[in-house]
């Protein structure tokens, strides 16, 4: 009889994955990296997360003390990608993949938002051209004599330059998802951090609170004489917070008085920050405010109005843009891969080339004028004007000369005909 086999129990066979800690020194170049790579703020799967650049991180790796001396870890860029990749299997921080954001992307809400802004900054930038229009205007009037061609021409290419800095410095609003290659490569990869350490003194900060409290509990122990300053110190307090509620009284029925008697034209306020969401210090200053609601206020205030609505929106979209934005050379656009040597060659040779068709596009090609040239000519154009002014008494007693003449010349003939006429009536 062939002995029976005794079954094996389940996961006897299979080992259990073992998770390498890191050690001293990677979290002290984690830290390192953490505290002196530059980031940005964006979205990832609906949670504020923190991200930094591959290209950026290597470069301050370089610059770090482990780039250096005895123990330099860091020689090169490839040396500091292998390091780097260890830390993410290491799981401190994982490979992103930007996305544009869309309308698709945006809450019916914020695509509400969106399109008052758009049609606010339309609106803004109609106005700002027909301002700019206007001073055109006014500049080629009192200045058209003065104006040469070659200064046109200047004005077109530096507008032009303007113009495509503009488009460059546009930045685009994008969100991150999940890559599903987990490594890291040297270039413009977006990777989120997942290790955020805990500062000391968030430790200082919490040992002070619970002793505080342990010695909040034990005040019936206190000497006497301590007790007795902290029974003062809570009364000049609760004074205190008095004082605060009677100015805060006192300001509004002065406010009302002052009011009443002049039917709401003078406003007068009494510390007016003593109620307003700022410093300890600053609630206190000025010492008052006072404003006139008289004749021309409505115009005033409307002008205050769109000044403040203006900066707050410039505001607004600063802080959205360092928020969720990536620069000109981070766009959305880009591909996970760095781009090839193949790749900036054809893009330097498209720039040439569409440099040269807008020179050949303009009627003047431009030429590199030297300063001492721009002076011997605004000297020649100052002559010529006052050249011109001199002649154009001569050119007015011309026209008068002229018009003496033909004048002559009519009556002339006009006699003529009459002695015609008669010489026909004697002759019938």
């Amino acid at each position: 009889m062939a002995e029976k086999r005794k079954p094996k129990k389940k996961g006897q066979d299979i080992p259990l994955p073992v998770e390498e800690k890191p050690t001293k020194q990677e979290y002290a170049i984690a830290t390192y990296l953490n505290k002196y790579c530059p980031t940005k703020k964006t979205k990832f799967l609906n949670h504020q997360v923190n991200y930094f650049y591959a290209n950026k991180a290597i470069d301050t790796l370089l610059d770090s003390q482990w780039a250096t001396g005895k123990d330099c870890i860091f020689t090169d860029r490839q040396s500091v990608v292998q390091y780097c990749n260890k830390l993410l299997k290491l799981k401190f921080y994982h490979r992103a993949k930007k996305i544009p954001i869309t309308d698709k992307d945006l809450r019916p809400k914020d695509l509400k938002k969106k399109k008052e802004k758009e049609k606010e900054k339309e609106k803004e930038e109609k106005k700002k051209k027909d301002v700019k229009k206007e001073d055109k205007k006014e500049e080629e009037e009192a200045d058209e004599e003065a104006k040469s061609e070659t200064a046109l021409t200047d004005k077109d290419g530096k507008e032009k330059d303007e113009d495509k800095e503009k488009k460059k410095k546009k930045k685009s609003k994008i969100k991150l998802d999940m890559h599903l290659e987990q490594i890291f490569v040297d270039g413009s990869d977006a990777y989120v951090w997942m290790y955020d350490p805990i500062p000391f003194w968030y430790y200082i900060a919490g040992g002070l609170c619970l002793f505080g409290a342990i010695a909040v509990c034990l005040f019936p122990l206190w000497p006497p004489t301590v007790r007795k300053g902290v029974y003062y110190l809570s009364v000049a307090a609760a004074g205190f917070l008095g004082v605060i509620l009677g100015l805060a009284v006192v300001r509004f029925i002065v406010f009302i008085i002052i009011w009443v008697l002049s039917m709401g034209i003078h406003h007068l306020w009494l510390l007016p920050n003593l109620t307003e969401d700022v410093g300890f210090f600053a609630s206190f200053w000025p010492l008052y405010h006072y404003e006139y609601r008289g004749e021309g206020y409505d115009k005033k205030s409307k002008k205050k109005k769109k000044k403040q609505e203006l900066k707050d929106q410039e505001d607004q979209e600063k802080r959205s843009d360092g928020d969720e934005t990536v620069d000109g050379q981070d766009t959305a656009a880009e591909t996970d891969k760095p781009e090839t040597d193949v790749e900036r060659v054809a893009g330097e040779e498209q720039t040439a080339a569409s440099e040269t068709d807008s020179e050949n596009s303009n009627s003047q090609p431009f030429e590199m004028v030297e300063k001492e040239d721009v002076v011997d000519q605004g000297e020649e154009e100052q002559q010529q004007k006052e050249g011109d002014a001199e002649r154009a008494p001569d050119k007015g007693s011309c026209v008068e000369e002229l018009k003496g003449s033909s004048e002559g010349e009519l009556e002339e003939e006009e006699e003529e005909e009459e002695e015609e006429e008669r010489k026909n009536a004697t002759s019938s």
